[in-house]
């Protein structure tokens, strides 16, 4: 029925990934027609994981083949980047996978492979990458009432929302482990993370040994927001989330509790500053002395400066997981 309620989670699942769903529909222009993530800001963020790449490579000791496993792919465009940014003795010993639910894009090079689902676990040696993939794993939301207690938001396919039972089991415990929500106050909000590190830590498995990442929308437990972070993107503008399939439906991660042992959590801007992404102008003599490098120059600036500024995208979070030993301390110059 058309009209039953459901939790955010099974309605965000239908939504985003069922038959016709935002992401599965494969018509139109895909996700970079809704919303600009960092992928699509500049070609410099795919030659920083080029270059992440290239040190996972080293700390492996230079395997006959090398994973590379885009996790949330879209239309290949990270892939894409990254594969061109490579030096040619690395480029020849890659393996590029993409894991995306969408149907593979036209014209995407023969090189990759295109999966559903993630590979086997244990299967793989590299890097394994998702760029906003985990803000797009559906979760459920969770309200205080009149009496401090945690209900789960249920929902309508128009929007429209109303409380339910209360939280309990794996649910609770996870609230109160890692989004504890005060007994006071009613309308206090929450998502419950839970599948998301469940999610991150099947993609961690897929690795034999290497190094997993993941970069996005973030926050940890002493900043966890009052009023939670559900929210929708269309045609480039935020909008109500609304779960029928017409807006991508997305909410902000709690990396902290996604990460596993011998974890590295730091910023966008730290990371891509480690990785030579440099936001700094070119000197100015060089527009005298060479005007159309000076250009150039100065557009990939103002693109670097735009990846690391810290009120915007260098504010997103970055999660670091070695697998298998070594793969440690890569982002140190």
């Amino acid at each position: 029925m058309t009209h039953d309620w459901c939790g955010w989670r099974d309605a965000a699942e239908r939504a985003l990934y069922g038959p016709g769903g935002f992401y599965t529909s494969g018509d139109g222009p895909g996700p970079a027609g809704h919303f600009r993530t960092s992928v699509h800001v500049s070609p410099r963020y795919a030659e920083a994981l080029a270059t992440l790449l290239c040190r996972v490579d080293v700390s492996l000791g230079r395997p006959a083949e090398l994973a590379l496993i885009d996790v949330g792919a879209g239309r290949g465009e990270l892939l894409t980047g990254v594969l061109a940014a490579l030096p040619e003795p690395v480029r020849a010993r890659v393996r590029p996978y993409a894991v995306e639910r969408a149907p593979r894009p036209a014209g995407l090079d023969d090189r990759v492979t295109w999966l559903p689902e993630l590979p086997a676990p244990g299967s793989l040696t590299g890097l394994l990458f998702a760029n906003e993939w985990l803000d797009n794993v559906p979760v459920d939301v969770a309200e205080t009432d009149g009496d401090g207690v945690p209900r789960y938001v249920l929902v309508r396919p128009d929007g429209t929302e109303r409380l339910g039972d209360p939280v309990t089991g794996a649910d609770a415990a996870w609230l109160a482990r890692w989004w504890p929500l005060p007994g006071a106050d009613p309308g206090l909000r929450a998502e419950i993370g839970h599948p998301r590190d469940a999610a991150w830590a099947r993609a961690v498995g897929t690795l034999r040994a290497g190094l997993a990442a993941t970069a996005d929308y973030a926050h940890t437990r002493d900043t966890r927001p009052p009023f939670g972070t559900l929210t929708g993107f269309r045609e480039g503008r935020e909008v109500l989330p609304v779960p029928d399939g017409t807006c991508d439906i997305t909410a902000h991660v709690a990396l902290d509790a996604c990460a596993g042992p011998g974890a590295e959590h730091v910023t966008q801007r730290q990371a891509l500053h480690a990785l030579g992404v440099d936001g700094s102008r070119p000197p100015l003599s060089l527009a005298s002395s060479d005007p159309a490098a000076y250009v150039r120059a100065l557009g990939s600036a103002g693109a670097a400066a735009e990846l690391t500024d810290p009120a915007g995208l260098g504010s997103f979070g970055w999660l670091l997981q070695p697998v298998g030993g070594g793969c440690t301390g890569l982002l140190t110059p």
